[in-house]
């Protein structure tokens, strides 16, 4: 005990040592710099309870030193997260956002199903609420399973904090919510999922939110659309189902210049084969329900704050005018690096209720433990039905950003050179009625709206994922009318050829070069 208090002490000189020598100089995102590995545990805080209590009790540690001696009071979590900051990626898959149950010494993720949390008398219940002390009080907010899993995705990604909901719709709309309001503008890339096309085309405009979309085959469509009312540009690194390939160096600058943050969906790439962030990237939002499962049971969403963005900007009031639902709390002023995601929490979270089940967490936390595996195998599976279909006599086209002959080949080769996912695309011959024989002659393949399961997957997205958009809509998404998707698993590949061969053939009546051979 004594050696905790001296320990602690040592830890407020330092930060207050720290605060005189910066100031006034110091960055507003202090402690994180570009430049070093980020204290990854700091993101392991209960961040609802950032207070003004706080700020007036230890007035020099709120903006520089707060989270040294926030961390400290959480000293098991320090351990673990001193220990992890410089693992590698499998490492961190492992283990990251985790260290032994410090009650009973468990190793595995332990689930909290639970919605609320003992209070220890009256004056501790008042002072979470007040935002007195740190705690959990309900988990719509803030669960220790969930923080696990949100730990361990921000530190894959790089981030410097993680908020998880209940899907990647949900992490695509708070991510916009957090930032945007009635009478402002986003930017966004048209070849989108369906239904993040549907949300910024048809729901967001009802609220006031207006999207302006551009084809992002050439960056510069997006400073031509940006104006003095953009809020954010918003993306995905793979487009769905396009693939066609992000450059997202050159979209970052262009938000940059414009003092607007980069919004990514890296779902498809997984951070395993992409990581935006070190890109320029400000936001990763990822449906976790894909690869980061990898088994189809679980429904779940993430986003995650890249921590270098500067808020403290007339352009977001949100971030730089005071919060009335949280004490007059001024996020970019008291949060700097991490204003982003705690205000996600503690503003959207809290109010509009879209949280990750705890059970659903613990899923999560497990899908991650496999998913440098998982995606060696995927990738692996797909470059030789890759050459199975460009090689098909009855197929038309395939779409691989992977192969040689994908126009954004070259900028895969940059941002995903481990490999550029697990999505083809392709048509037959025969078109529409063709494609539909062929999904119904299927049998190994699974026909669901679903992508990133260790089950390989089949779609006609023109009649069901993107069934909502008009032919314009399909066109800029580059949704053909022949186009088929296959979201490629973790089986035998040889299992997954004969499938296609058998179906191709039953839709076509034409067999494979190496069949007829």
């Amino acid at each position: 005990m004594i050696w905790c208090i001296i320990c602690l002490n040592i830890q407020i000189i330092i930060c207050v040592i720290t605060y005189k020598l910066t100031y006034p100089e110091r960055r507003r995102d202090w402690p994180y710099d570009a430049q070093q590995p980020v204290n990854q545990h700091t993101v392991l805080i209960p961040t609802e309870y950032v207070t003004l209590a706080d700020k007036e009790r230890f007035p020099p540690l709120l903006e520089v030193g707060f989270f040294c001696f926030m961390i400290y009071k959480i000293k098991g979590v320090v351990r673990m997260g001193e220990n992890q900051k410089n693992y590698r990626f499998e490492t961190l898959s492992v283990h990251g956002g985790l260290g032994p149950d410090p009650v009973t010494g468990a190793r595995a993720v332990p689930i909290y199903q639970n919605n609320a949390y003992q209070f220890k008398n009256t004056e501790h219940a008042a002072n979470l609420f007040a935002l007195k002390e740190s705690g959990y009080i309900y988990t719509r907010i803030h669960n220790p399973t969930t923080t696990v899993f949100e730990e361990r995705v921000s530190l894959l990604e790089g981030g410097v904090g993680a908020l998880a909901v209940a899907s990647g719709m949900a992490a695509i709309t708070l991510a916009i919510l957090n930032i945007a309001e009635a009478g402002d503008e986003i930017v966004s890339a048209s070849n989108l999922y369906g239904g993040t096309y549907n949300l910024f085309a048809v729901t967001l405009p009802k609220y006031g939110i207006n999207v302006k979309f551009v084809d992002p085959e050439d960056p510069e469509n997006f400073r031509a659309a940006i104006s003095e009312k953009t809020k954010a540009v918003f993306a995905e690194t793979i487009g769905n189902p396009s693939l066609r390939i992000l450059d997202i160096e050159k979209v970052a600058d262009i938000a940059h210049e414009a003092g607007v943050p980069l919004i990514i969906d890296n779902t498809f790439a997984t951070p395993y084969l992409c990581r935006p962030i070190e890109y320029g990237a400000d936001i990763v939002v990822h449906s976790a329900t894909k690869w980061l499962l990898g088994n189809g049971t679980s429904t779940g969403g993430i986003i995650v704050d890249g921590g270098k963005f500067d808020w403290n900007s007339p352009k977001f009031p949100g971030f730089t005018t005071p919060d009335a639902s949280y004490h007059d709390l001024v996020y970019a002023e008291a949060l700097g690096a991490v204003a982003y995601i705690i205000k996600a929490r503690v503003q959207l979270l809290r109010d509009l209720g879209p949280a990750l089940s705890p059970q659903n967490a613990f899923q999560f936390t497990l899908g991650l433990e496999t998913l440098h595996v998982r995606m060696k195998e995927h990738v692996a599976n797909t470059k030789v039905v890759v050459d199975y279909l460009v090689n098909h006599p009855a197929v038309e086209w395939v779409s691989y950003p992977g192969h040689s002959s994908h126009p954004d080949y070259e900028l895969a080769g940059k941002y995903l050179p481990k490999g550029a996912g697990s999505m083809i695309v392709f048509g037959i011959k025969g078109g529409r009625e063709a494609g539909a024989k062929l999904i119904d002659s299927i049998t190994l393949f699974a026909h669901v709206a679903n992508v990133g399961d260790a089950k390989s997957l089949i779609i006609h997205p023109a009649s069901t994922t993107h069934q909502q958009l008009d032919a314009e809509g399909l066109k800029a998404a580059g949704v053909s009318d022949d186009l088929i998707r296959l979201s490629i698993g973790i089986e035998n590949v040889e299992d997954l050829i004969e499938d296609l061969e058998a179906a191709i053939g039953a839709a076509t009546g034409v067999a494979s070069q190496k069949e007829n051979a």
